[in-house]
C-alpha cells in the first residue's frame, strides 16, 4: 500500500530532487510532537538532520532560529568506498573512522537535537554502534535524538523514506533511494545500543514504525 502511494506522481513531488519519488504521505508522530514543543520554546538549538537534503526541513528549522547540520549517513555508507578488505573469516573490514570523518565531521561543534529518523535500520552492522557512540560524544547534556525503528524487516512499509517536518504533529513521508533494510530492532536491542544515554522515551504508533526519543 505504501509503496503504491510512493510510486505515484503528484503535485507534492520535489521536482528535480534526485532520489525522491512520489507524493508526500502525512503520518502522525508522537515523537515529533514532543520534540516540536522544545523547538518552539527554545531558540539557537543546534540540530543534525540525517537524510537527503530537505529544503523544507532547512527552512522550517532555521526560520525558528535554529542551526542545522545536514548529513546522509545511509547514502554515504552504501555508496562510499569504506570496505578495506576481509578478515580471516571472510567478513568485510570497514574503515569506520574514515566513514565517520567523512559523514559526521562536526569540527568540534556540539549539538542539541538529532533527527536520526530510520538511519540505523539501513546501516551496515559494523557502522551502527560507532555512529551512536560518535553522536553521544558530539551532543550536549540533555541533547535528544529522535529515532524511528521498523518493527519488521519485510513488507512495503520497509521502503526507505525521507521525513519532512511540518508545523503540526504530522511528518510527511516520501520514498527516497531504494536502500535495503538491514535489521528490525527490538526494544531491548535499542536500549542496549543506547546504554550510555540517560533517558529513553518510546511512543506507540499504529504502523510498522516504533518511535523513540533518547536523551543524552
Amino acid at each position: 500500500m505504501l509503496r503504491n502511494l510512493f510510486d505515484r506522481k503528484g503535485e507534492n513531488d520535489d521536482a528535480g530532487m534526485q532520489g525522491y519519488s512520489g507524493v508526500k504521505i502525512p503520518r502522525h508522530s508522537g515523537g515529533w510532537s514532543a520534540l516540536r514543543k522544545r523547538l518552539q520554546s527554545e531558540t539557537g538549538l543546534r540540530i543534525i538532520d540525517a537524510g537527503m537534503t530537505s529544503p523544507n526541513n532547512i527552512n522550517h528549522l532555521t526560520n525558528q532560529g535554529h542551526s542545522i547540520f545536514l548529513s546522509d549517513p545511509v547514502f554515504e555508507a552504501c555508496n562510499g568506498n569504506w570496505k578495506t578488505g576481509e578478515d580471516e573469516d571472510g567478513n568485510p573490514i570497514w574503515n569506520v573512522e574514515g566513514y565517520l570523518k567523512q559523514t559526521l565531521d562536526f569540527a568540534g561543534r556540539t549539538f542539541d537535537i538529532v533527527l536520526l529518523w530510520t538511519t540505523l535500520d539501513y546501516l551496515p552492522e559494523p557502522l551502527v554502534a560507532p555512529l551512536v557512540d560518535h553522536l553521544f560524544e558530539a551532543m550536549n547534556p540533555g541533547g535528544q535524538v529522535l529515532a524511528f525503528f521498523h518493527t519488521r524487516q519485510k513488507g512495503d512499509e520497509t521502503a526507505y523514506c525521507r521525513f519532512h517536518v511540518t508545523n503540526s504533529d504530522n511528518l510527511d513521508m516520501q520514498a527516497a533511494q531504494p536502500f535495503i533494510i538491514q535489521r528490525a530492532f527490538t526494544n531491548r536491542s535499542i536500549e542496549k545500543l543506547f546504554s550510555r544515554w540517560s533517558g529513553f522515551r518510546q511512543f506507540l504508533a499504529k504502523d510498522a514504525l516504533s518511535e523513540v526519543i533518547i536523551t543524552r
